[in-house]
């Protein structure tokens, strides 16, 4: 029994999340069906997360497995041949059968994208959060070292989050500006719910109230919902990258290097 990581790209504006849902299209489905096109079964796949309605991934993980020997290079190719122009299959690679997409993780990126200009952008209307007011990428990028370390992250948790416990570690978070494209990069071992949405919305109130750092130490520290800021858009999201360390082949860490 062959045991397969395929990394995917996915745009999710057509699709309610990546998990298989009852009366929705997921990419989870759509995948599952373009796996039993090329495997000629409908393999039980599994995620390295769940995505909401309208996020996007660069570099999603999932693992399936398989008694067919086709090798990895023909079922990426196959995949692609199977699947909307929306989501494309990156990379496929036999990993060990203890390895799991989502407890074998180590950490994830996020990115989270603001169209910051007085006139929306149409090309990135589903891609970008459009936000017309003054943004200062670079007071933004020292408020955002408020979110690094170790804590419980209640704050930044949606009502409805399945896990009890909150506390993660953010070891890397920044804000930069491309032109009129603002985006905010944060990596974690870990996130909780709504947790980068909520975390960029808390961004934007940081701009409008000019808080720094310290103030956005302080709304972690304190653990209260009421004091983040509101959950920003899904459509702004991105699950960027996904970190498996020790992977042979991959000294960086990461599931698919470009």
């Amino acid at each position: 029994m062959r045991h397969l990581l395929l990394t995917i790209r996915y745009r999710g504006t057509r699709y309610h999340g990546y998990q298989v849902q009852k009366n929705a299209l997921s990419v989870a489905q759509v995948v599952q069906d373009a796996v039993e096109a090329v495997f000629g079964e409908r393999l039980p796949i599994k995620g390295c997360s769940r995505t909401d309605a309208g996020v996007h991934a660069n570099r999603f993980a999932l693992t399936l497995r398989t008694q067919r020997g086709i090798p990895c290079g023909a079922v990426v190719r196959a995949m692609n041949v199977h699947l909307p122009e929306d989501i494309a299959v990156l990379d496929c690679r036999e990993v060990p059968e203890q390895f799991h997409p989502r407890y074998s993780c180590t950490g994830k990126r996020y990115l989270y994208r603001i169209w910051n200009a007085p006139v929306r952008n149409p090309f990135l209307a589903d891609l970008a959060l459009h936000w017309p007011y003054p943004l200062d990428a670079a007071a933004l990028d020292a408020a955002a070292q408020g979110f690094l370390g170790t804590h419980d992250f209640s704050a930044f948790c949606s009502a409805g989050g399945s896990v009890e416990d909150h506390v993660r570690t953010i070891y890397r978070a920044s804000v930069t500006r491309e032109g009129d494209l603002v985006t905010f990069s944060v990596t974690g071992n870990g996130f909780l719910y709504n947790m980068v949405r909520i975390m960029a919305g808390t961004l934007l109130q940081a701009a409008r109230e000019q808080l720094g750092a310290a103030q956005i130490a302080a709304i972690v520290a304190g653990k209260d919902r009421s004091r983040a800021g509101v959950t920003a858009p899904a459509h702004g999201l991105c699950l960027d990258q996904v970190f498996y360390g020790g992977m042979e082949g991959t000294p960086d860490g990461t599931v698919d290097r470009s």
